[in-house]
């Protein structure tokens, strides 16, 4: 980000022309903002697990079964603004999948997935400032994706085109670790968040995805009670999720703490696995290995209801790297 910034300065004063201010560096992360305001929603989903939405307690042994964790961070930061109003953010995105051996995580083929790069709506900021900012060795992406300019945007929403320009490309390092997984390991991988988007690991006998949000519940206004409701160590019984724009896939509800006198979506989560590697035994084992990684707890993380020490550690270890 540092380098960025001297690298606008100097454009800034070898060409005044293009109308390029820069920002420090130490600004505030777009992610620390709300990234949308679509309201939280009801999505009717398929059984294939008895005839509706039930809660059943998961039986078995709490076990750890997974051999690994994948996870990855973005931050985005504004670098300047041209004509007053266009951002150039900064944007770096990292992926890492840890393996667990002995209780000890280390590093899968002995490194993450960093990436960095400069965000900026192409088609506002003017072609010489382009020329300049590729002469200067900034790798540049195109918020507006080659799209046509539709007059002034707002600067806001200019923002939000790059920190979510960003956010794909931290969910294509994800995606890329995951394939590289599934290709060639033959045991259990815990991906923090849905896998629908990924051919392959939404294929895969080996990826599970855990989601820890529920802005989109799948239940009926009917069977919304059942998902609330779940007591600690049960599940609900699975169902599918299809889209045209991803894989179809078997998930279900698994409450991981006791709700009892907090909000009704603490300690839930919903999980997704491959649709054909879905059987009622196989929910309740993977359910056992995710109920297994509730402790040690990640603390102080505010998220820690929800989320395994092996993602925090990849979080971590991602900060402290990339």
């Amino acid at each position: 980000m540092r380098d960025t910034v001297r690298c606008l300065r100097a454009i800034a004063v070898a060409a005044p022309a293009v109308g390029l201010v820069t920002c420090g560096s130490g600004g505030s992360s777009l992610e620390v903002a709300p990234l949308d305001t679509d309201p939280p929603r009801l999505e009717a989903a398929a059984p294939i697990e008895g005839d509706g939405l039930a809660a059943r307690m998961v039986p078995g042994d709490i076990v750890a079964g997974f051999a690994a964790f994948l996870d990855g961070i973005q931050t985005s930061k504004p670098a300047g603004y041209v004509n007053s109003g266009v951002p150039l953010v900064h944007g770096t995105v990292a992926a890492v999948i840890r393996v667990r051996a002995a209780r000890t995580l280390s590093t899968w083929h002995g490194a993450p997935i960093v990436e960095r790069k400069l965000y900026a709506p192409v088609g506002l900021v003017g072609a010489e400032l382009v020329d300049h900012l590729q002469a200067a060795g900034l790798t540049l992406v195109d918020t507006l994706n080659g799209g046509a300019v539709a007059g002034a945007r707002h600067p806001q929403e200019l923002l939000a085109l790059a920190r979510t320009a960003v956010q794909r490309a931290r969910e294509q390092a994800e995606l890329t670790l995951a394939e590289a997984w599934c290709a060639s390991e033959q045991r259990p991988l815990y991906i923090d968040g849905g896998i629908s988007g990924s051919g392959t690991a939404a294929k895969s006998d080996f990826a599970v995805g855990i989601v820890k949000s529920h802005k989109t519940l799948y239940a009926s206004s009917g069977a919304i009670s059942v998902v609330t409701s779940l007591p600690i160590g049960a599940r609900s019984t699975a169902f599918e999720i299809r889209s045209p724009r991803r894989t179809t896939v078997a998930s279900w509800y698994l409450r991981l703490r006791d709700p009892a006198g907090r909000d009704p979506l603490f300690g839930l989560v919903r999980v997704e696995i491959a649709r054909s590697a879905f059987t009622i035994a196989h929910a309740d084992l993977v359910s056992c290995w995710i109920l297994a990684e509730r402790a040690p707890l990640s603390l102080p993380d505010k998220r820690w209801s929800t989320m395994a020490y092996g993602i925090r550690d990849c979080e971590e270890y991602l900060r402290a790297t990339a």
